[in-house]
């Protein structure tokens, strides 16, 4: 990522006055690659982070995991998960490493506080400390071990990027992003697993073809609907409570799945049909320059594209902006001013 392949997409004020700017880039692309709207550099390499688990998770399913082991909706999602850590989450990955064999033992990604603060706090009060259960990848990686355990392969150097399990992934990423595997950058992410890097265009393009997986084969179409089916069924499973993707998939009711990742990555896909009949599924990729801590710029640009493209009505954004906007408050409540978008969207012929 290059400071010129970005621009001004979301401006904070405070009174009159403009106080910070987030830069970055995003792009919309349709599952037959045709780029339909965006900002900033669309071939942008960059990489997308835990906004890669839905594509990570998809050779999982094609191999019929999800039948060997008999899993539910809930737990295919929370192998799609940067999850909060909960007490549901935790109940959830125990199920699945039961009918899986593995123990929390094999995972590899380490450990951290959970991300819902009310558990934190609980955990805190009881003295408890966190295991790689409350780990926000730990969903992630049970799927990979999942992988190794149909396949006979060894699990404990899962995570080596030579390791069939990783190749497999690689492949299957760079089939759906349309490049050639070692065309694409390999990093080690947070959780320790690999990362690819990927032009913002290309990962648009992997999730419209997730949306909309038709001339994909029966087998991959089948593991698409299966993985998005069970995001935007459970949505708290992806994320956790008041978590944005989670308000975001409940809102929109079966029409957009979401996953972010870290350093202001996020992207969304829009099934066919959610913006009126015959309206083709979408890929949305958006990069925050600046890593967006705080996740208030990812939000805004992902809320100001929705609407734009008139994929969610009146109501569903209600849901997520009560008061038609994103406000700025200080300590005491005051309305001290607001997140808006800098850009307006342009819908390209």
């Amino acid at each position: 990522m290059k400071a010129d392949d970005c621009k001004p997409l979301v401006e904070i004020s405070r009174g009159e006055i403009v106080e910070s700017i987030h830069f970055g880039a995003f792009v919309v692309v349709d599952s037959s690659g045709q780029i339909l709207a965006g900002e900033g550099n669309a071939e942008m390499m960059t990489y997308p982070r835990s906004s890669m688990k839905p594509l990570q998770a998809l050779p999982i399913l094609e191999m019929g995991v999800d039948e060997a082991y008999h899993l539910t909706d809930q737990e295919i999602a929370i192998m799609c998960a940067s999850h909060a850590g909960t007490d549901l989450h935790v109940e959830v990955l125990k199920r699945l490493h039961e009918k899986i064999g593995i123990g929390e033992k094999d995972l590899a990604c380490g450990v951290h506080m959970p991300g819902d603060a009310d558990t934190r706090i609980a955990m805190i009060k009881a003295g408890e400390k966190p295991t790689p259960f409350r780990h926000n990848c730990s969903g992630k990686h049970t799927g990979m071990l999942a992988q190794a355990r149909l396949r006979g392969l060894e699990m404990k150097d899962y995570l080596d990027p030579q390791h069939p399990v990783q190749v497999t992934i690689r492949e299957t990423i760079a089939d759906m992003v349309e490049m050639a595997p070692d065309a694409m950058p390999i990093g080690i992410d947070g959780c320790s697993a690999p990362v690819y890097g990927i032009p913002l265009k290309n990962m648009a393009l992997g999730i419209a073809k997730m949306a909309d997986p038709s001339g994909l084969g029966e087998v991959r179409e089948e593991a698409c609907q299966k993985i998005t089916a069970a995001m935007m069924k459970h949505p708290v499973m992806v994320a956790g409570p008041d978590k944005f993707d989670t308000d975001l998939m409940k809102a929109a009711e079966g029409k957009v799945f979401s996953k972010g990742g870290a350093e202001g990555y996020q992207v969304w896909g829009v099934m066919p049909g959610s913006m009126g009949v015959d309206s083709p599924g979408l890929g949305i990729a958006i990069k925050i320059s600046d890593g967006d801590p705080q996740g208030r710029a990812r939000m805004c640009v992902s809320l100001a594209i929705l609407k734009a493209l008139g994929v969610l009505n009146d109501s569903e954004m209600e849901q997520l902006i009560p008061e038609g906007r994103i406000a700025v408050r200080n300590w005491r409540g005051l309305d001290t001013g607001e997140i808006r978008p800098s850009f307006t969207l342009e819908l390209q012929d």
